[in-house]
Order: structure tokens, then sequence, then C-alpha cells
């Protein structure tokens, strides 16, 4: 018959641990869920899309942005920390974007746009592409950026209504709410 243990259970070592530990430990595990939530709402836009690639655009100075998040189809279409063209994205796109503007080109070959956005596109293997802002209060936090990478696609009602609805719960997310951001 087994005896009944005397020793004390060990206590968790992070109780132990030193408060400035405890306060790292602590922001890295909110960190990650907030970024989880990101995640998760990127990788949900990409399969009900049926894209190749979701991104999320960061602007970390007025109007200089880095690709901070995506959710992909295959991982050869990962564009992960690339920067977009600087010369190409001017005030007068984000006054536009501040707006609310949604821009749907089914196929960028024929669309109307300027040659730097189109090139820059083509470098990225873009051939139809899907933007919407995330705006936080009065500031464009970024843009929501779906790709269809292998054909042009006509973008549906419906599909820029998802992103919409992705958009506006990425701006409510804790980890982009929380950024220190002023562009």
């Amino acid at each position: 018959m087994p005896q009944p243990s005397s020793k004390q259970p060990h206590p968790n070592p992070i109780e132990r641990a030193d408060p400035g530990l405890q306060r790292i430990i602590s922001r890295l595990s909110t960190s990650l869920e907030r970024d989880a939530q990101i995640v998760d709402t990127t990788h949900d836009l990409q399969e009900k899309l049926g894209v190749d690639r979701v991104l999320l655009y960061y602007f970390y100075r007025p109007w200089k942005g880095r690709v901070t998040f995506e959710a992909l189809s295959d991982p050869q279409f990962s564009i992960f920390g690339s920067t977009g063209p600087d010369e190409c994205f001017t005030n007068e796109y984000a006054a536009l974007y501040l707006a609310g503007r949604i821009r749907a080109i089914a196929d960028i070959e024929t669309e109307p746009i300027a040659e730097c956005h189109r090139n820059f596109l083509r470098e990225l293997r873009v051939q139809a592409n899907l933007v919407v802002p995330v705006l936080v209060g009065d500031d464009l936090w970024g843009l929501l950026v779906a790709h269809h990478c292998q054909s042009p696609h006509v973008w549906t009602d419906g599909d820029i209504a998802t992103m919409l609805y992705g958009a506006e719960t990425l701006a409510i997310a804790p980890a982009i709410r929380g950024t220190d951001h002023s562009p």
C-alpha cells in the first residue's frame, strides 16, 4: 500500500522567479496571444477567399511599411518582411485609404494602374489584388491585402465584405490597437 508522501510539491519556478522575469514572461505570453488573433484572422481569410496569399502590411512610418503577417496557400508565395514601393504609395493614396478606399484589381495586366505599382505586383507574382484599409481611430494603421498569384480573379461583393470584416476585426485586435503608431 503506497505511503502518503511527506514531500511538498515543487513550487512553480515562474512563481519563484525574479519580478522582472515574471513581467517579461507575462508580456511575452500576452503578445503571443495577441499575435494568435492576427494569425487566425489572416488564415481564415486566406481559406475563405481561396487565395494564394493574405497579408497584413503595417505602416511603421508615414507611408513606409512592411509585411508583418501572412497566410499562404503554399510557402513559395511568402513575401514576409517585404517592404512596399515607397515611391508609388504617396500621400494621395494614403488619403484614399484613410477615407476607406477598397481596391479590387481582377487582372494587374489590364487594370489602369501606375507602372511602378504594376511592376511591384509583378515582382511579387501577383495577378489579382484586393486591398482594404486597417483603420485604428483616425489613423491608417496598415493594409489588409489578398493576392491571387496563379491567375487573374474577379473579386465578388462577398470577397470584399469578407475582407472588410477581417480588417475591422484586426483593427480592434489588442496587438494592433496597442501598437505605437502615428503616421
